[in-house]
């Protein structure tokens, strides 16, 4: 019986990038869902509880962080344990995409957040798109996988 030795262990590190954003994108899916919740009953007038608030920002802040490092680990996959090129799939555009669209949803919603934008149709259009890309994106990169 013999070890699988370093082509093993990067093989296996190969599949870090996708585990990680799988996790970020679930968490992704749960800020979705609590802020859909918040925007109900926002419209049909009913009293949110403070705790889905801030349940909606923690994670949304979380899986904004764990997107933006796990994006960063893609190409550092693709050139350290795949000797391929950082951004030359459409895994990598739809990616990048997601990512900005994200982004300029944790933006707006910050601006939520300190009272200086109202702007809650084009945080919640913004969240619903950039999600869809997000599991665009996975969808894209199951091709990569080793």
């Amino acid at each position: 019986m013999g070890t699988g030795g370093p082509e093993s262990a990067l093989r296996l590190l190969a599949y870090v990038h996708p585990l990680w954003m799988a996790i970020a994108l679930a968490i992704t899916l749960l800020a979705l869902r609590r802020g859909l919740a918040l925007r109900s009953a926002r419209r049909r007038g009913v009293r949110r509880p403070p705790a889905w608030r801030r349940e909606h920002l923690r994670l949304a802040k979380l899986a904004m962080v764990m997107l933006i490092v796990g994006w960063a680990g893609g190409p550092a996959s693709m050139l350290w344990l795949r000797d391929r090129p950082a951004f030359d799939t459409a895994h990598a555009a739809v990616a990048t995409g997601g990512l900005l669209l994200l982004v300029a949803t944790a933006v707006l919603g910050h601006r939520l957040e300190r009272g200086r934008s109202q702007a809650r149709d084009l945080h919640a259009a913004l969240a619903l798109a950039s999600t869809l890309a997000a599991a665009a994106a996975m969808g894209t990169g199951f091709v990569l996988l080793p």
